[in-house]
């Protein structure tokens, strides 16, 4: 799923630095220096043309003596330029269906999430759950939420993706954030699968426990 045109219009670097803060939340100048791996005046300086684009805004935190640090995270415009899945139009589609039938919502995500369920585990066939797990991420990624993961210690792993590719549908119909949890149960079906982090919920990203059976 491609991102918004202006995205890709950017200079690599200004790119980078909206690509991390949509990873990561809120940072400060060092440590999207160090994520982007450029000086801090050279970060400075481009963080300077983005606030000016409308593309990021700070807020300033003070930590102990000295000058606050100030701490950047992406604007709603900024937001927008990452893979949305035409959330207006997939709204208004629904609701005509629903003006049909009122359970028809319902049926149409668990069609989209057995067609996905089934592409996952044609994907999958033949591997563990760590392989599972870094396929799966690999299609969430393609699909347009950022996605990446992390294995523990212990067994378990963590998927986190930082964009939600269907937020605008997720707003309005609580069926799409059940099929992307119930797709990720179904196709690892070996494991406990449960959201840790919700951005409906107000965190910055959805994130997913995976633990072995």
């Amino acid at each position: 799923m491609a991102a918004h045109p202006a995205l890709a219009t950017l200079p690599p670097t200004r790119r980078a630095v909206l690509e991390h803060l949509k990873r990561h939340g809120e940072e400060t100048v060092e440590a999207l220096a160090a994520g982007v791996a450029i000086t801090v005046s050279g970060m400075r300086q481009h963080l300077t043309a983005l606030e000016r684009d409308g593309l990021v805004v700070y807020r300033s935190e003070r930590t102990g003596p000295g000058r606050p640090k100030h701490r950047y995270r992406l604007t709603p415009t900024a937001s927008a330029l990452f893979p949305r899945a035409y959330a207006e139009l997939t709204n208004e589609l629904l609701t005509y269906l629903a003006d049909e039938d009122p359970d028809v919502v319902e049926r149409v995500f668990a069609r989209r999430g057995a067609r996905r369920v089934a592409d996952a585990r044609r994907r999958t066939a033949g591997r563990d759950l760590g392989g599972k797990v870094a396929e799966l991420t690999a299609i969430l990624d393609e699909d347009g939420y950022l996605a990446e993961f992390e294995a523990r210690g212990d067994g378990s792993y963590v998927i986190v993706e930082h964009n939600c590719a269907i937020h605008g549908v997720a707003l309005r119909y609580a069926a799409a954030c059940r099929s992307e949890l119930a797709f990720l149960q179904e196709v690892l079906d070996e494991a406990v699968v449960r959201r840790t982090f919700h951005m409906m919920a107000g965190a910055h990203v959805c994130a997913y426990e995976v633990v072995p059976r």
